[in-house]
């Protein structure tokens, strides 16, 4: 039988696979022009925000890899306006980035339905946040590119894009 924690991460799971159509819509009919533009100062514009979540997703597999298959792994932080600021984003490729986003999610939710309910119980120790389980850096994964996605959705309504 599957209790209610087993199904609420196995929704979790899918929302943050759901992340990936959310992620490509962000970017979706706009120009190289369009994609690179701050609206302000001290502001990423839409690209920069895509590199900033691969950039992150990619750390998160890792972490929760590391939570999953290791005792209490030290998760360490990092800088992510440095990520921005010396890693120029402006010159990716955004269709590889995008390919690189989805296939890591799909890759990451495919090993985390291979797990066993009390595998999202294992903890890691962040170097900001303290301990961390696999669950709770699921939720804050699955969360993230939503969080993001208001940014975006303003930008492009700043620049009269739908």
């Amino acid at each position: 039988m599957t209790s209610a924690s087993d199904t609420a991460i196995l929704h979790t799971i899918a929302s943050y696979e759901a992340g990936i159509a959310t992620l490509r819509s962000a970017a979706a009919g706009l120009t190289h022009a369009q994609l690179n533009t701050r609206i302000g100062p001290g502001t990423w514009s839409i690209q920069e925000i895509i590199a900033h979540i691969l950039d992150s997703d990619l750390i998160a597999t890792h972490r929760m890899r590391r939570i999953a298959a290791e005792d209490l792994p030290l998760l360490v932080s990092y800088d992510e306006n440095l990520f921005i600021a010396k890693l120029p984003s402006d010159k990716i490729d955004l269709a590889t980035a995008l390919d690189l986003f989805d296939a890591n999610r799909r890759f990451t939710e495919q090993w985390l339905r291979t797990l066993t309910p009390d595998a999202f119980a294992r903890e890691g120790i962040h170097t900001q946040r303290g301990k961390v389980t696999l669950k709770d850096l699921l939720e804050i994964y699955t969360k993230h590119v939503d969080h993001h996605q208001s940014f975006v959705q303003g930008k492009r309504a700043a620049m009269g894009v739908r």
